[in-house]
């Protein structure tokens, strides 16, 4: 373990209590200053061992810095203390269909960073990009603001899912010895690109309440109720993309069922985030790696 530092941050941990406890019954927040990974602690705890009972409670789990960092399709995730916020929210769900709850997870989160206002035709500048992470447009190009990881687990009839987060505050600084498969097709940023005196509290704060809102909508309604709040944000629609099977096509969106809709030579295809992964064949140059990720 690292030496602590001697400038702790203020997590507003009583603040998201009152704000969650209502609505969640047995909601904890906890704040750890290092750990391997958040989601995977919050799956070790739920599925306990032979001398600890399993926990299924529902629990924010928040790291100031993380050793293994992991995320979608094995690829590893870079952090730093104070300019990466990450987090994992995990708690008991039994929704009627999965499919697009880390859409829900994205749309939640930019509209609370960058709520969209009424009436208004400008574009907005944190988009989403399928099926799991949040870019910021920038002067420079588009650029990896979030990325989201949801894993689920089962035990005695009942599911848990842990979703995790990870914000960019700052642009973290990568390491370059990272291998190819490490690599994002767009750059990391930062949210203080967009709100500049937003720090890592301040972002948990403004994203956890209506997180749970939106995760709990989503039990209940599935992905349809927010379809159209995606496709406002949508930042592949009409553009092409390249299945990690090499299939190429066009993006037209996403389904009521979260699945993404693209244009082959063979006709339209649903895609599903357990199937293929999606990188458009349009992205901004200098692709690099993937930034915080708490998971």
């Amino acid at each position: 373990m690292t030496t602590p530092p001697t400038n702790p941050i203020r997590w507003p941990a009583e603040a998201l209590w009152e704000a969650v406890a209502p609505s969640l019954p047995g909601f904890t927040v906890e704040v750890l200053p290092e750990i391997d990974s958040t989601n995977t602690e919050l799956m070790r705890r739920f599925r306990g061992s032979a001398t600890v009972e399993p926990r299924p409670e529902p629990l924010l789990l928040v790291a100031e810095q993380q050793t293994a960092g992991r995320g979608r399709l094995g690829r590893q995730w870079q952090s730093r203390r104070g300019d990466s916020l990450m987090f994992s929210l995990g708690l008991p769900l039994a929704p009627a269909d999965w499919s697009g709850l880390s859409l829900v997870a994205g749309i939640s989160v930019a509209e609370s960073l960058e709520p969209l206002l009424a009436g208004s035709s400008a574009k907005p500048r944190i988009g989403l990009k399928w099926p799991n992470d949040l870019w910021l447009s920038t002067p420079d190009g588009e650029r990896k603001l979030v990325g989201i990881l949801v894993e689920t687990a089962s035990w005695e009839g009942l599911r848990y899912v842990v979703i995790g987060i990870g914000i960019n505050i700052r642009p973290v600084t990568l390491d370059p010895t990272l291998p190819a498969s490490a690599l994002a097709s767009v750059p990391p940023g930062g949210l203080q690109e967009l709100l500049p005196d937003v720090d890592a509290p301040a972002a948990l704060l403004r994203v956890i309440p209506p997180l749970v809102q939106a995760v709990q909508a989503f039990a209940q309604f599935g992905f349809a109720p927010f379809q159209a709040r995606f496709a406002a944000r949508d930042v592949l629609a009409g553009r092409a993309v390249q299945l990690s099977d090499g299939t190429t096509g066009t993006a037209h969106g996403a389904g009521e069922n979260g699945a993404l809709l693209v244009h082959t030579a063979a006709g339209m295809k649903e895609i599903t985030s357990s199937e293929v992964s999606v990188r458009p064949l349009t992205a901004s140059p200098g692709s690099a790696a993937e930034g915080a990720r708490p998971c």
